[in-house]
């Protein structure tokens, strides 16, 4: 008998997988939001009362709730349901959220903002130079844009895992594929398989990043690794600490515009 269901595809938009990424962020941000992102982040950009700032791919907002109150904000977001989560989660007056397409062109005015951020975005965009070329026209010249990904180098979906040496009785990090570009699905709900909705993350080498971003006008001042702060407890609490604190989590780019 044939079966008619469609396969579900992946999607460039995160539209499809709303309710799960909601859920999972929350208002105020996931445990590595809260406990790595958002502390060492603010961290980097200095943001005073007269600066603003441009969040591309801002979700729900999760940023903007730990901001400065003062500070003029604009989200961006391809998600129609993530932009109206964030509206009905940020009262504050000095912030707007709209509706876009990140590698189009943008729908605000002029070169007013101090700061930009894409916190773990950039990866899930197909074509994440024109998205940079785009953001550049909407900064201040010497603005400061903060780049957070999962880290291109040991982080790759279905290319990298952890291993463990029983001889060494230590865990190491194996990576399969890293140079190359790739467009990796990432389910949802890996348990429904083909039913559940899926995504794209986008891989490329910290090379490549840096040649996108000296392309698009931007210089890297400064780069940070973020490790997790979480420990185990156990039997294999010593390998795992020590593997964890040797493997960071993030990689972040605090860059300049030129």
């Amino acid at each position: 008998m044939t079966d008619y269901r469609k396969k579900r595809s992946p999607s460039a938009s995160w539209e499809p997988v709303e309710k799960w990424y909601n859920a999972s962020v929350g208002k105020e941000g996931q445990y590595y939001h809260k406990k790595i992102i958002i502390p060492n982040i603010l961290k980097l950009l200095k943001l005073k009362e007269s600066d603003t700032l441009l969040d591309i791919a801002c979700g729900q907002g999760v940023l903007a709730r730990h901001i400065p109150e003062g500070i003029s904000y604009t989200g961006l977001d391809i998600s129609p349901s993530l932009i109206k989560e964030a509206k009905l989660n940020d009262p504050n007056p000095s912030h707007q959220y709209v509706v876009a397409d990140a590698c189009k062109p943008l729908p605000i005015k002029g070169s007013q903002f101090s700061h930009a951020a894409i916190i773990l975005a950039l990866q899930n965009i197909e074509h994440p130079e024109q998205a940079l070329k785009n953001l550049k026209t909407h900064l201040q010249h010497g603005g400061k844009l903060a780049i957070v990904l999962n880290h291109p180098c040991f982080r790759i979906p279905r290319q990298t895992s952890w291993q463990v040496d029983e001889e060494k009785k230590i865990q190491y990090r194996r990576v399969d594929r890293y140079a190359s570009p790739m467009k990796i699905p990432i389910q949802a709900h890996p348990s429904k398989g083909e039913n559940s909705p899926a995504t794209w993350s986008f891989h490329h080498s910290l090379s490549d990043f840096s040649r996108m971003l000296h392309a698009s006008g931007f210089v890297i001042e400064l780069i940070e690794e973020w490790c997790s702060d979480k420990v185990s407890t156990g039997g294999a609490a010593k390998m795992e600490n020590r593997s964890r604190e040797e493997f960071p989590l993030f990689l972040t780019l605090l860059t300049r515009k030129t």
